[in-house]
């Protein structure tokens, strides 16, 4: 320990001292080469703009946690049909490994889906009766038919598509952009959370839109149905917005005064999240209030609309605050883990999802937004082709499957009217052109302007990145 002569009777130890004369020496070197360097607060971004002209200026995530059915949506399966109650040939099951929930049955019998397909849009695009909106969006739609996965149980898999690990801690494809690219919005979060109010199923965590090793600034931050949309973000009773500023103005010196003793980045970061907030306290209630949206608006999204928190209500939501510029806005939809009772169930799920989410993309679409609004729907898995528990003439139950299933994605970039991948005859493999998880986040990343492997951050002496030591960008489905 010795003392530091700028601040007497301030006591350095050898971290600080070095911390001090590097950031004078090197400063305007490690600027050129990161930009803020590996600490960047949402407004800035670390990459201070982009690796190549970006396509998409933000991303709507609408993310249908539980593993929606791609063979009784999006995958249309005869064989299935003309086979239906037939044991699952052992030459397409391959010995591939099954869930607990299925691997002790006697028999897996083949399933066929009760619902009706048919072809749509001038791409001939094949849908489920079940979705009659996303049917008259399909020319705008890219329909990914062999998305993979190694995760085959919940959280792993949903936790392996929004952070790219299957291991809990890892920041969020949000977080990423945010410390990325930053923000274009002073007055609203980066990157916000949207979880449809009073659904069941598998439980969500914040974690699945949290930080991980990033400066807590880039973590998400959720909005709510009711009267306060971010909580703890109203001022308490006694306290007036003129006292509240007084106050952070304050608590900002006092945490100035401390970074100089410490040099701790994390301070900077809260006291840049204070200051978001204090500007959410006005931000927030005039994007989450509707009151100036039209009826005929209501009535493309559908009846739920009005209904806030609900998924169609959130979509609408959503297109607000991308009209706000925030960069990612990530959609939550549970209650499609249908292990039984499959089509009573997914007839359910659709008509709460098809007509908002079909709605949000004719809605940018006139806006003039969609271009530049890259929009996502899929789940963390698909399900079996055969089923789980008994099956009857109108009854079955699928089974997690992440060998093949199905995702779409719209605008920002990406091809339109376009159906990439195939799987087999019996809907269990990939059959042609398979999509991992992590091609599809180095391809979300890349329609962003960024090369998904130099957005990096070292940590614990590794370099760690979205896309982990895999991934490639999915050129064939770029417009």
């Amino acid at each position: 320990m010795w003392q530091d002569s700028t601040h007497p009777g301030l006591m350095q130890n050898r971290r600080q001292f070095f911390s001090r004369t590097s950031a004078g020496i090197g400063g305007m070197a490690l600027a050129q080469i990161l930009g803020a360097g590996e600490s960047a607060t949402a407004a800035g971004g670390v990459l201070r703009g982009t690796h190549f002209p970006a396509k998409a200026k933000r991303v709507i995530y609408l993310f249908m946690s539980g593993g929606p059915s791609q063979l009784d949506l999006y995958d249309y399966k005869p064989v299935l049909n003309e086979q239906n109650g037939q044991q699952l040939p052992d030459e397409v099951r391959r010995g591939q490994r099954l869930t607990g929930m299925s691997a002790n049955q006697a028999t897996l019998p083949l399933a066929g889906s009760v619902f009706k397909f048919a072809q749509h849009g001038k791409s001939g695009a094949w849908l489920s009766e079940l979705l009659p909106h996303t049917a008259q969006v399909a020319d705008d739609l890219c329909f990914i038919k062999s998305m993979h996965t190694e995760a085959i149980n919940h959280d792993p898999a949903i936790t392996f598509f929004q952070t790219g690990s299957q291991v809990a801690g890892r920041p969020s494809m949000g977080a990423w952009l945010s410390y990325g690219l930053g923000s274009d919005n002073d007055n609203l979060p980066t990157f916000t959370v949207l979880v449809s109010k009073d659904k069941g199923g598998q439980p969500l965590y914040a974690r699945l839109w949290g930080n991980g090793f990033l400066e807590s600034v880039h973590q998400g931050v959720q909005f709510r149905a009711g009267a306060d949309p971010v909580l703890y973000l109203s001022n308490p009773a006694g306290i007036s917005a003129a006292g509240r500023r007084r106050m952070l103005d304050k608590l900002a010196e006092l945490h100035r005064l401390e970074y100089e003793r410490t040099l701790d980045p994390a301070l900077n970061a809260r006291i840049a999240q204070y200051e978001m907030a204090y500007r959410m306290q006005t931000s927030v209630p005039e994007v989450t209030d509707v009151s100036d949206e039209p009826e005929h608006i209501f009535e493309m999204y559908g009846p739920d609309s009005k209904n806030p928190g609900t998924f169609a209500a959130n979509c609408l939501l959503a297109r607000r605050l991308a009209e706000r510029n925030v960069r990612f806005i990530q959609l939550y939809h549970q209650g499609w883990d249908q292990h039984g009772s499959l089509p009573k169930a997914i007839k359910q799920q659709c008509k709460e999802t098809d007509q908002p989410a079909a709605a949000l993309i004719r809605d940018l679409k006139q806006r003039g937004m969609l271009d530049e609004t890259l929009v996502l729907w899929g789940g963390e898995f698909g399900r079996t082709n055969y089923s789980q528990g008994k099956l009857t003439a109108d009854n079955y139950g699928r089974d997690h499957h992440p060998r093949c299933f199905t995702a779409w994605a719209a605008g920002g970039g990406i091809k339109p009217g376009f159906t990439y991948g195939a799987t087999d005859e019996y809907g269990y493999n990939v059959a042609e052109d398979g999509v991992h998880v992590h091609d599809f986040q180095a391809t979300i990343l890349h329609l962003l302007g960024i090369d998904h492997l130099r957005l990096t951050y070292k940590h614990q002496g590794r370099r760690y990145r979205l896309t982990d030591v895999h991934g490639k960008v999915v050129r064939e489905i770029l417009a």
